[in-house]
């Protein structure tokens, strides 16, 4: 297996991508189990009110997103292995400690404890298949086609997960946890199997050293930024769009459904729009064109909030907004990935890699918590909608420009 790692373009993808592109995939099938269902259990079944609701999942996405930095720095100085598998058993732990929790305390804690496990174990994974990406492109591929697969392997555990999550929520909350924790069971066995003690022309570096670099790094955090303002209109999945749902139908359940049309959209259509993508668009028109397609999503059902339509008609711009969402989640997600080794440093591209997410993860937790206050705040129905519709729309100026990055011209390959 780690003899090819480096591929030509006849070999197609090395088995060490292959095998990272399959651990996203089990990955999402044993988170997207448990997520979707959160904010409503949190709600009902502990009792918790809107804004600590909201605070909980802001502070779950921090804890993952938010420390992704860490699990980085530590996927550079110890290599992938090391760092998956313990992030593996700190999942499992998390979702049995969920299933279980009943206070609020003890709910924080488990979430805290999940977050933290992703930080450990994606930023290794997804540093990882950046860093073969580019030893594809050398070789006559394209970097961000394998970034698109990366992301269908994704989107099609985010499809699979809720649709489990739903058949075992006739259970109870409990049995949906036990079921994510008992997933990751099955990835910690198969990755300490499978996955390379040392990958190599990986290199190992000190922890020191990288962060001061990094701070001064205008194009890369100006990245940042703007991929957190993506990432905080993503969140609203598992926030605004629960809520309105059940206002329009009096119940949660065509939530599993949203969601699987999020995630059948990207399964299908991702390599095409990436395909498309690279013929017209630099990195940075890529980005700028998804977060425009994010920001029009939110303001669908700004637009049709005041008609209050209900049953499958009041379903209509939500369905719209998770399209235009999914649609801009497109251009957005392989775009960014692309771009942060042009932006790291030699040996640092795992504290690059978790930095995006980290940034992302503080603007996701302050803005979770406004928008579970904006959501319950007696505003006109428009408002909330209107406001996040501006936050994707205002990180369009924040993205890097040519002066600020050598590289902004790669483009997305096909």
């Amino acid at each position: 297996m780690t003899s090819t790692s480096v591929e030509t373009p006849r070999a197609g993808l090395s088995p060490l991508l292959r095998l990272l592109i399959l651990t996203q995939l089990a990955f999402n099938i044993g988170f997207f189990a448990v997520l979707p269902f959160l904010a409503d259990h949190l709600g009902r079944a502990v009792g918790m009110a809107g804004w600590l609701v909201g605070f909980v999942l802001g502070l779950r996405t921090f804890s993952q997103q938010g420390l992704f930095v860490v699990g980085g720095a530590l996927a550079d100085r110890y290599g992938i292995r090391p760092v998956v598998l313990a992030g593996c058993a700190l999942r499992i732990g998390g979702f049995g400690w969920l299933g279980y929790a009943e206070r609020t305390g003890a709910v924080i804690g488990a979430v805290l404890l999940i977050g933290f496990a992703a930080a450990l174990f994606s930023p290794a994974v997804e540093s990882e298949v950046a860093r073969q990406a580019v030893l594809h492109e050398k070789a006559g591929g394209h970097r961000t086609r394998v970034l698109a697969l990366f992301t269908v392997a994704g989107q099609a555990g985010a499809f699979v997960g809720p649709l489990l999550g739903a058949l075992l929520l006739s259970v109870d909350f409990r049995t949906v946890c036990l079921t994510g924790a008992g997933i990751f069971v099955l990835v910690l066995a198969g990755h300490a199997w499978l996955l390379p003690q040392r990958v190599p022309g990986r290199q190992q570096v000190q922890l020191r050293g990288g962060l001061g670099t990094l701070v001064r790094n205008r194009g890369f955090l100006a990245l940042c930024c703007a991929y957190g303002a993506y990432l905080l209109g993503y969140n609203q999945l598992y926030l605004a769009l629960p809520e309105e749902v059940e206002r329009a139908t009096g119940s949660q359940s065509a939530l599993a459904w949203l969601f699987a049309l999020s995630s059948l959209l990207v399964v299908t259509a991702q390599l095409p729009v990436t395909r498309w993508a690279g013929s017209r668009s630099a990195l940075r028109r890529s980005m700028a064109a998804g977060l425009l397609l994010i920001g029009a999503g939110f303001a669908v059902v700004a637009a049709a909030r005041p008609a209050d339509w209900t049953g499958v008609q009041g379903l209509v711009p939500s369905a719209g907004f998770v399209v235009l969402l999914t649609l801009g989640q497109m251009l957005v997600a392989p775009a960014a990935r692309a771009w942060v080794p042009d932006l790291a440093p030699e040996g640092r591209l795992g504290l690059y890699t978790g930095a995006l997410s980290s940034v992302s993860g503080l603007i996701v937790l302050a803005g979770s918590s406004l928008t579970g206050s904006l959501l319950n705040a007696g505003l006109p129905p428009a408002v909330p909608w209107l406001a996040l519709a501006a936050v994707p729309l205002a990180a369009i100026g924040l993205l890097p420009r040519e002066e600020d990055t050598g590289r902004v011209s790669v483009a997305p390959g096909s």
